[in-house]
Parts: C-alpha cells; structure tokens; sequence
C-alpha cells in the first residue's frame, strides 16, 4: 500500500507539473517534446504532432553505480 500510495503521489505531482527528486534514487521528470512533422506511409501524408510532455526517469549517479557494481546483476545477466 506504501508503494502504490508513492505512486500516486508521483503521478499527481506530475499532472500538475511538478518533477519529484528522490536522493539517492532518482528524479521523475517532464520533458518537453518539440513541435514536428511526422509521416503516414501507408497514406503518403504528414502529420504534425503538436508539442507534448511525457514523463521521464532518470536514475543517480549512485544507483546506477551501485546497479554497475553488483555480483548478483552480473550473475544474472550471464545466464541470459
């Protein structure tokens, strides 16, 4: 229940603008996706897709150090 009541606040404070920075773990970002031009080929016609927001993670330096350096992922991955 923890968890999923984080979440919401997260996708709230997102809906609303707000990016959420967890130290240690990561930031919850917005990021703005330019105006452009894109291209139905079946029909051989553009389209424009207006300028958007889509939400975005990027973890820290830390976490991913810590996922770079551990015995357990290396394990794993070398099975895959």
């Amino acid at each position: 229940m923890t968890v999923e009541a984080f979440f919401k606040v997260v996708k709230d404070s997102m809906t609303e603008g707000h990016n959420i920075y967890v130290r240690g773990f990561g930031s919850f970002v917005n990021k703005k996706r330019a105006r452009k031009v894109a291209r139905n080929i079946s029909k051989n016609t553009s389209l424009i897709i207006e300028e958007h927001y889509i939400p975005s993670f990027k973890p820290s330096k830390t976490f991913v150090a810590k996922i770079k350096n551990s015995k357990k992922v290396k394990a794993v991955a070398a099975k895959a």
